[in-house]
């Protein structure tokens, strides 16, 4: 509960424009062993980061967007939506999601295959993609009603095995990931 409130106190006085008097840096202690301490990721749109092995994320969890909207936000706080490239990475990501009890939630990630359907590569990287966990009988690029298909990556949790990917409709709005890129 502290760490939801520390997030909202944070956010609350950059939006009123009181990010100045904030310190540089968060030193890390018992409450958030994973907070970043490096003022080489900090600028005037500092963001709460969690570090996970080598990378930096950001779980867009205080408002849900559409996979383009998502990728902007990112984008404008100089960050990328999330590219997985191992089952490891894939796995300090969901234990992280799920300590935050949003295990049961969709998560935008840069996986797309719109410009080549059926060749998924990282948005934030421009890179094919080589590891995958896809959800079973996933991609499918299910078409709807309205002629939508799917063709943004998302991670759920659709049939309690833990957060895989999904291909999903882009226009869909949910919380999302970002990661600072090296």
């Amino acid at each position: 509960m502290q760490k939801y409130l520390f997030i909202a106190v944070i956010l609350a006085l950059q939006m009123i424009g009181a990010n100045t008097a904030l310190p540089k840096s968060v030193p890390p202690n018992a409450d958030c062993p994973h907070c970043v301490d490096d003022t080489q990721y900090m600028n005037k749109w500092t963001m709460p980061l969690l570090k996970l092995g080598e990378k930096r994320y950001y779980l867009g969890i205080f408002f849900k967007a559409n996979w383009f909207k998502a990728t902007q936000y990112c984008r404008y706080h100089g960050m990328h939506l999330a590219s997985i490239s191992s089952q490891e990475e894939n796995d300090r990501l969901e234990k992280h999601i799920k300590d935050f009890g949003l295990g049961n939630e969709h998560f935008w990630i840069s996986g797309t295959d719109l410009a080549d359907e059926g060749s998924f590569f990282w948005m934030a990287t421009g890179r094919p993609i080589t590891f995958t966990n896809w959800n079973a009988g996933e991609p499918n690029n299910f078409r709807y009603e309205n002629g939508e298909e799917e063709n943004c990556m998302e991670l759920w949790n659709r049939d309690g095995k833990g957060l895989k990917w999904n291909d999903s409709p882009c226009s869909f709005e949910t919380y999302f990931v970002c990661e600072v890129q090296p």
